[in-house]
């Protein structure tokens, strides 16, 4: 019988910006962003998160502290998938470093109609005690 193969760690480098997604749990997907993402990855977060999707609800943790920011096409596309697929996920974590990404956060909260599932950190130490909850209740 063949074992499914799990990438754990996924990394996109560009001109302007760095994302890395890694799963350090089952269960628990954590996004890190930094730079200013201006849609240079194109599709390839989206594509990834797929094999999650397919694996039931996650939890998604959003490290952007040190994101200097998105492009206007960038929200929304994180609104559209956010909303789209709102019912797998068991709740979007996301630390925030300026004040314009904590205000686009807090927009792509209220426009993916996520207010109660969708939780905005400006201090690391919050975030990190959410984070390693999620990790302790992870199955396996």
């Amino acid at each position: 019988m063949a074992s499914e193969r799990r990438v754990t760690e996924v990394t996109w480098e560009a001109p302007h910006s760095k994302l890395c997604l890694r799963r350090p749990a089952a269960g628990v997907v954590v996004l890190e962003i930094s730079g200013s993402d201006i849609g240079e990855h194109g599709t390839g977060p989206f594509e990834e998160l797929a094999t999650d999707l397919q694996r039931g609800r996650f939890v998604l943790f959003v490290d952007a502290k040190e994101s200097r920011g998105v492009t206007i096409d960038v929200s929304s596309d994180w609104c559209r998938w956010l909303a789209k697929n709102r019912d797998s996920l068991h709740g979007v974590h996301m630390l925030t470093g300026s004040p314009f990404v904590h205000v686009t956060a807090t927009f792509v909260r209220n426009f993916a109609e996520l207010t109660e599932l969708m939780h905005i950190y400006t201090e690391r130490v919050a975030f990190d005690r959410t984070l390693n909850v999620a990790l302790q209740e992870a199955p396996g």
